[in-house]
């Protein structure tokens, strides 16, 4: 836990077999979880390139690097327009983002919080709060998908204004959340001297700032407004 990359320089990354472990851990969240599954260090052993590590691994370094490319993510929102569409948009760039998100962001706070307990700049209690947003998210997304994602597809209701003010006031209070998770990371800066664990827990908690925002806007700004009007 103790192995550190320096900052990356604006730019310089691009996703490619000879980049070090550490650096893609960094800069592309949602990787830490493909390095634990096939047993890629990139912690203490961060400095390798994920080519050498593979091979040094008996894996193809072509394969592990089509995997990871399916974690990126466009910087801008691009969606559909026409309501159906936009349902089946939201499911899977975010219903589905989310769900792999949160457990591995669970997992590395729980891991930073043990190994760095006794520094005073540790997020004490983000483990906890990252387990509550999942909890509210699982429950929100489950609604959507069970009660007013099915209404939209099937051209709307007249009684559906009551169910949508329900999800607006829920993604209220998701703002909250974020609020106090960006409080607690120092907006997402890890510190200077953090280990590769740190700095990608706090990579993956900027982009689900960043995914959860662009969600509510696209559900509150152009699905919603769809379904409110008749």
């Amino acid at each position: 836990m103790n192995a550190r990359l320096e900052p990356a320089q604006a730019g310089d990354f691009a996703l490619n077999a000879d980049q070090a472990l550490g650096r893609i851990a960094v800069e592309l969240p949602g990787s830490t979880a493909v390095f634990r599954r096939l047993k890629l260090d990139f912690c203490c052993g961060g400095q390798i390139s994920l080519q050498q590590a593979a091979a040094e691994k008996g894996l193809d370094p072509q394969a592990v690097l089509a995997e990871l490319a399916t974690l990126q993510r466009p910087t801008e929102i691009s969606a559909p327009t026409d309501p159906a569409a936009l349902v089946e948009h939201i499911l899977k760039r975010y219903h589905e983002v989310h769900r792999m998100q949160l457990p591995e962001l669970i997992r590395m706070a729980k891991r930073v919080e043990l190994v760095h307990r006794d520094r005073p700049d540790v997020p004490n209690g983000l483990a906890d709060l990252l387990e509550r947003i999942e909890s509210e998210m699982l429950s929100h997304m489950e609604k959507e998908e069970q009660i007013l994602f099915p209404i939209f597809v099937a051209g709307g209701h007249p009684f559906v204004s009551a169910p949508i003010e329900m999800m607006r006031s829920e993604h209220v209070e998701h703002g909250r959340s974020l609020d106090a998770l960006l409080a607690l990371t120092n907006g997402a800066s890890p510190p200077q001297d953090a280990c590769n664990t740190w700095r990608a827990l706090y990579a993956g908690v900027a982009q689900l700032n960043e995914d959860l925002i662009n969600h509510i806007h696209l559900e509150n700004n152009v699905l919603f407004p769809h379904f409110e009007a008749r």
